[in-house]
């Protein structure tokens, strides 16, 4: 069993905390940073700031991500096709690369391609584990959830990085959702 470098979502705006959190407690971490420049009121500053928001990567054993996750300031850990994600070794060499340049560097997170009606689950916040299905696609996620028993349906705002289209072995466990417009 090897160390791999994992993904973790922190809370907004925590992510320095969290690495310092990290190092303190001796996990090795990597919270990719670039200068940034800022406009306050009455001056400009060059900041640093994270270059993925709320994420950090932790260089542990698989066995020890669940501990990692229970760390303050930690939201949740990636997870790709049901297994926790990992950074490659490759993907880790490309981005401290483009830090190292010094040049102008921009991420914005890659926004899973999901369909007006598919089902979706959301994966955090108050209601992590519900199921329903897409209703509208704007900045944001809305999503319903069919009541059966009283034949209503619920439908709310959603962050869209909170949701995470169902895998086909999710789907068959489910009733299939239909939900008015």
């Amino acid at each position: 069993m090897e160390r791999k470098w994992f993904v973790f979502y922190t809370k907004s705006r925590q992510e320095k905390k969290v690495d310092e959190l990290l190092q303190r407690r001796g996990y090795e971490s990597f919270l990719p940073l670039h200068s940034q420049l800022r406009q306050w009121s009455d001056r400009k500053k060059k900041v640093l700031v994270p270059l993925f928001n709320s994420y950090i990567f932790v260089n542990v054993f698989e066995h020890d991500v669940a501990n990692v996750v229970q760390l303050p300031g930690i939201a949740w850990s990636i997870r790709h096709n049901g297994k926790p994600a990992t950074l490659q070794a490759n993907e880790l060499l490309t981005i401290k690369r483009f830090i190292e340049t010094g040049w102008l560097v921009d991420a914005e997170a890659y926004q899973e391609e999901i369909q007006l009606g598919e089902q979706v689950k959301v994966i955090d916040g108050p209601l992590k584990g519900i199921i329903g299905r897409l209703t509208h696609l704007a900045n944001s996620s809305r999503l319903g959830v069919l009541l059966e028993s009283i034949g209503q349906v619920i439908t709310v705002e959603i962050d869209r990085n909170a949701v995470r289209k169902l895998i086909d072995k999710e789907r068959n466990r489910i009733p299939i959702l239909s939900i008015p417009e």
